[in-house]
C-alpha cells in the first residue's frame, strides 16, 4: 500500500513543527529487574553476553559499542491495569447487521452485535446455559439467541428474555443474563472499556485531530494477524525493514534505499513515547524537517505530517495504526491512512478493494518473519535485551517500546520487555473447530465460515484474515464470483449452439462470444485471486 511505504519513505519531507511536553522519568532506586525479580546491584552475566567475550578474544576484534543501544540499568514500574484502558475493537462501518460478531480481547471473549433498534452491543461471548458461543448464534427478532438451546437475550442490560424449555408460567432466573461491556463509537471506530470494576474513562478514548478536519478523507482496513500485539507493533514503529521486506511493493520501498537513520526522542511518559525520526542523510537537507511518531497506551501507533503545497494551501496526512491483542499469538489491526489532499484522478478511479489487497501484501510479507520472532520469544522465555541486537541507527523506538514493557508489562496478562519478562499462565486455546466453520456455506458474515479452500478459518488466509472482516472487499469477492459463474453459463451455452448451428457466419459469432466470456472469468478469477490469495515471495537478485 503506497501510502504505509510512503509514511516511512517519504519523497517530499515539508512536515509542520509539532510542540512536544517531555516528561523527565520519576527518580527510581537503582535496580535491576530480571526475569520478573528485581536484583539490587549489577545484573547478571547473560549467556549472550560470555559468548560475545570469546567470539571478541577469539577474532581478536572488539565490536564498535557506539552504534549499539546502552543497556538501561535503571528500572522503573508504574502504576497500570490492562482492564482499565479502551481497546480499538472493530471499524463501525463493518459491523455485519444480520449476525452476531465473535472478537477476542486478550483471552477475553466478547460478542458484538446490532440490536433490533440499530444499536450495537457487546456481551461476554458465552451463555450462561451450557457456555456455547453466542456469536454462533444468531438475531432473532432484535434479540441474541443461543442456537444450542434457543435462550433469547436483550441487547440493552443482557437479560434473558425467553427460555424455550421453561413450563408456561415458569419465571426466568435471574442468573441467566450476560456480563456485558461498555462500548463507544469515536470516529469510525468501535472502542471497548474491559474494566468491570472500574466506570469506563472516556477521557481515555484517543482523538485524532485530523480525522475530524473537513474534507478528510481515509482508507481504513482491518487484519487479523497470527503473532503477538507487541511484535506487530514492534514491526510498525520499524522503518529499517521496509526498504528490505516491502522492496518494489510499489515505487516508494526500494531495497537500495535502506540507509543510517536517526531518532531524537522527545517525550517519554507512563502513557508511552513519542519523537523525530529520518535518514541520517537528509538532516543536511535545507528546510527538512523529520518524521514524528507517537505511541500512546495501550495499542496506538501514529505518524501526522503536514504538507504544504505549491499554491501555499496546506494539507493534513495521518498514518494511524490502531492494535488489538486477540490472544497468545494473534492480534488485530485496525489500519487508517488518510489526507485533506484531493487525490489525483487515477486515484479516484482505482477501486478501494484494490488499496485493501495491496495492504495485505504488506502484512504477508512480513508475516514469516513475526511469526518466528514470536514462537522464539516463548521458546527464549527471556527478555528482548537477552536476544536482541538493537542498533542506535535503526531500533531505537524498539528499544523505547521494549522498555516501556518493562514499566507496564505487571499489569498485563503476560508480557516481552526489555528487560523483564512474564509469560502467559495458562496455554493458548487451539479451537479445533473454529466458530462457524459449517454454520454458513456462502461465508456471508465475519462470524461465519463456509466449506472449500478460500473459506478455511486459518489465520494465515487473507480471505479470513481480511476479506470477512470488511463489506467492501466481500461484496466485491461475492460480485466477482457471482459474474464469473453468469459468464461461465453463457460461455457453455454459445459453445453448444456453434457445435449445433451449422451457419458459419452464426458459428464464428458464437465462438467470438464464447472467447469474450473466457476472457471475463479469467478477469473475475484473477479479481478474486487478488483479493483472497496471499502474497508468495520470490527470492531475486537485483
Amino acid at each position: 500500500m503506497a501510502a504505509l511505504l510512503q509514511f516511512f519513505y517519504p519523497k517530499t519531507p515539508n512536515f509542520s513543527q509539532y510542540s512536544n511536553n517531555t516528561i523527565n522519568k520519576r527518580p527510581t532506586k537503582s535496580r535491576t529487574v530480571f526475569f520478573g525479580l528485581q536484583l539490587q546491584g549489577p545484573p547478571p552475566i547473560t549467556i549472550k553476553q560470555k559468548w560475545h567475550a570469546v567470539a571478541e578474544q577469539v577474532s581478536g576484534v572488539v565490536e564498535d559499542q557506539s552504534c549499539l543501544i546502552q543497556e538501561d540499568q535503571q528500572g522503573e514500574v508504574v502504576k497500570y491495569d490492562w482492564t482499565e484502558e479502551w481497546y480499538p475493537l472493530y471499524l463501525t462501518k463493518n459491523v455485519p447487521d444480520d449476525a452476531p460478531l465473535g472478537l477476542t480481547v486478550f483471552d477475553k471473549q466478547i460478542v458484538l452485535y446490532k440490536d433490533g433498534n440499530g444499536e450495537l452491543r457487546c456481551h461476554e461471548d458465552r451463555c450462561p446455559h451450557r457456555l456455547a458461543k453466542l456469536s454462533e448464534g444468531q438475531l432473532f427478532d432484535g434479540k441474541l439467541e443461543c442456537l444450542y438451546h434457543g435462550w433469547q437475550f436483550q441487547g440493552d442490560d443482557g437479560k434473558c428474555v425467553k427460555i424455550p424449555q421453561l413450563p408456561a408460567g415458569a419465571k426466568i432466573p435471574q442468573s441467566a443474563c450476560l456480563k456485558s461491556y461498555d462500548i463507544k463509537d469515536s470516529q469510525g471506530v468501535i472502542w471497548i472499556w474491559m474494566s468491570h470494576k472500574t466506570p469506563p474513562n472516556p477521557e481515555k478514548i484517543p482523538w485524532f485531530d485530523n480525522f475530524a478536519r473537513p474534507g478528510f478523507r481515509d482508507i481504513s482496513t482491518i487484519h487479523e494477524l497470527p503473532y503477538d500485539h507487541s511484535i506487530l507493533l514492534e514491526n510498525l514503529m520499524d522503518p529499517a525493514h521496509v526498504p528490505i521486506s516491502h522492496d518494489r511493493t510499489d515505487f516508494t520501498a526500494k531495497r537500495e534505499d535502506a540507509t543510517a537513520l536517526y531518532f531524537k526522542v522527545t517525550e517519554r511518559t507512563d502513557r508511552g513515547f513519542a519523537g523525530w525520526w529520518g535518514r541520517e542523510r537528509d538532516r543536511s537537507t535545507p528546510n527538512y524537517i523529520p518524521n514524528f511518531l507517537r505511541f500512546q497506551a495501550p495499542c496506538v501507533l501514529q505518524n501526522n505530517r503536514e504538507i504544504i503545497d505549491q499554491n501555499g494551501e496546506k494539507n493534513y496526512f495521518s498514518g494511524l495504526f490502531l492494535c488489538r491483542p486477540s490472544g497468545q499469538g494473534k492480534s488485530m489491526l485496525i489500519v487508517r491512512f488518510g489526507n485533506t489532499r484531493k487525490p489525483p484522478l487515477l486515484f479516484r478511479v482505482i477501486p478501494a478493494w484494490y488499496f485493501h489487497q495491496n495492504a495485505s501484501k504488506v502484512f504477508e510479507q512480513d508475516m514469516g518473519f513475526l511469526s518466528s520472532q514470536n514462537e522464539i520469544l516463548m521458546k527464549e522465555k527471556v527478555p528482548t535485551r537477552e536476544l536482541y541486537i538493537n542498533l542506535k541507527s535503526s531500533d531505537t523506538w524498539v528499544s523505547e517500546y521494549r522498555k516501556w514493557m518493562d514499566k507496564v508489562g505487571h499489569g498485563m496478562p503476560y508480557h516481552f520487555g526489555h528487560s523483564t519478562i512474564s509469560l502467559p499462565q495458562h496455554p493458548a486455546v487451539v479451537e479445533h473447530a473454529p466458530a462457524g466453520f459449517v454454520a454458513n456455506i456462502s461465508a456471508s458474515q465475519p462470524a461465519k465460515g463456509g466449506i472449500g479452500t478460500m473459506h478455511v478459518p486459518n489465520p494465515a488466509n487473507r480471505y479470513f484474515r481480511h476479506v470477512v472482516h470488511c463489506k467492501e472487499c466481500m461484496s466485491t469477492v461475492k460480485g466477482f464470483e457471482l459474474w464469473k459463474n453468469a459468464l461461465s453459463m453463457v460461455a457453455l451455452v454459445s459453445t453448444a449452439l456453434a457445435i449445433l448451428i451449422s451457419g458459419r457466419q452464426w458459428k464464428g459469432l458464437l465462438l467470438f462470444s464464447t472467447t469474450l466470456c473466457l476472457a471475463g472469468i479469467h478477469i473475475c478469477s484473477t479479481a478474486i485471486a487478488m483479493n483472497t490469495t496471499n502474497f508468495i515471495r520470490t527470492h531475486r537478485r537485483l
